[in-house]
């Protein structure tokens, strides 16, 4: 026998899928992943089931450019795990100027269009700055953050972080998109929890979220129809005539879900849903079209999915090797808590309207690349865990 054979150093190329515990491509969440990937797809044919009869003789007009924004979007995830995440601590500062610079220049035009804008129109594509600020400053405070070594955020870092937070989160709420400020004010919360914040550090951030609400609403700041909103929640069986057209579609979609029933209509069963009933389902009532078609098992069963989902983030947040990581997914945790409890909440009339979609089901380009870029940070960060 050749012993030669036997000593043979193991093969440092791609067939040898032993080389070491420690390479990234042997340490993809693959529960995280299939989930993700279920819940994307499950949103393609809620678009297509809330959208199809909105574009006369294309059906499918919503549903395509879904599916193109979701493996777009697939694609630029598998090059962020592809990346060691420590590398976007490096370019925190350059994302962070970025983003403040976009949200003063949307503002700028909106002033200069006289209305109020939230996305750049570049052609067939809509860019929201908003969304991508949920990635960005992210990033930022991760990185601000993980400079401190200590087991309790002190009170000088902490006011630096909240000033991290707090300009774009003032940009972004005069724009004004009330619900994409309130997503970073809960980033802040969450990151700044786990990084040992006192309760009374956790109370400011709440304070002054719950301030700078009322300021808005006090100056008018906000649109009248998100005044309007806030209306119907506080009084939903409103008979006020200029109440009537916000309220219809809260009520409409309310009835969606109760017209489930246990098991739902069916696919493409649903007569609110089919119908037109919920003016612009596909992007800011997706629930209710899931909980009108497959009743309280199907709703149920796509929660349960996002549950696993956010426990899947959390286990990666509690094996990461470092702070910087660590932060990474206590952010993307919190926000896809807050925000799949906001939109489903708003669907069944236990929160108000704020717009915030319904992540990998809800119809959008901005929001889907948001999160899958999100999502990939997590899995790089799982992936480069034991190095």
């Amino acid at each position: 026998m050749n012993l030669s054979l036997l000593q043979r150093k193991p093969d440092s190329g791609l067939g040898n899928i032993r080389s070491s515990p420690a390479d990234p491509t042997r340490n993809i969440d693959w529960v995280l992943l299939l989930a993700q990937g279920a819940l994307a797809v499950i949103g393609c044919f809620v678009v297509y089931a809330s959208s199809r009869n909105r574009v006369p003789d294309d059906p499918f007009f919503y549903t395509t450019r879904q599916v193109i924004f979701t493996i777009g979007a697939a694609f630029v995830m598998f090059a962020v795990m592809s990346v060691d995440y420590e590398r976007w601590r490096e370019k925190a500062r350059f994302l962070y100027g970025i983003t403040i610079i976009s949200l003063v220049l949307l503002k700028l035009m909106s002033q200069a269009a006289g209305r109020d804008l939230i996305t750049f129109e570049l052609g067939p594509v809509n860019v929201q700055p908003q969304e991508f600020a949920k990635l960005t400053v992210l990033i930022a405070l991760a990185a601000y953050l993980s400079e401190e070594r200590s087991d309790e955020l002190s009170y000088p870092r902490f006011l630096g972080g909240l000033m991290v937070v707090g300009a774009p989160a003032l940009l972004t709420l005069v724009q004004p998109d009330m619900g994409s400020a309130s997503m970073l004010a809960v980033l802040a919360m969450g990151v700044m929890l786990v990084a040992g914040a006192k309760p009374r550090y956790i109370a400011l951030i709440t304070l002054l979220s719950i301030v700078s609400v009322i300021a808005a609403f006090a100056t008018r700041v906000v649109n009248e129809y998100q005044v309007t909103r806030l209306r119907v929640f506080l009084d939903p069986d409103t008979v006020n005539p200029e109440l009537q057209d916000a309220a219809y579609q809260v009520r409409n979609s309310i009835r969606a879900v109760g017209n489930g029933g246990m098991f739902g209509q069916g696919w493409l069963q649903g007569p609110l849903t089919g119908e037109g009933y919920i003016p612009v389902m596909w992007a800011d009532f997706p629930f209710a079209a899931v909980a009108e078609e497959f009743g309280f098992v199907g709703g149920a069963a796509l929660l349960a999915l996002f549950g696993l989902v956010i426990f899947r983030i959390w286990r990666i947040m509690a094996l990461s090797r470092d702070m910087f990581g660590t932060y990474i997914c206590a952010g993307v945790c919190s926000m896809l808590l807050f925000q799949v409890f906001q939109n489903v909440g708003m669907t069944v009339g236990i929160m108000p309207v704020t717009g915030l979609p319904l992540p990998f089901i809800s119809y959008g380009g901005s929001g889907q690349l948001t999160w899958f870029i999100m999502l990939g940070l997590v899995q790089s960060v799982h992936m480069r865990r034991m190095r």
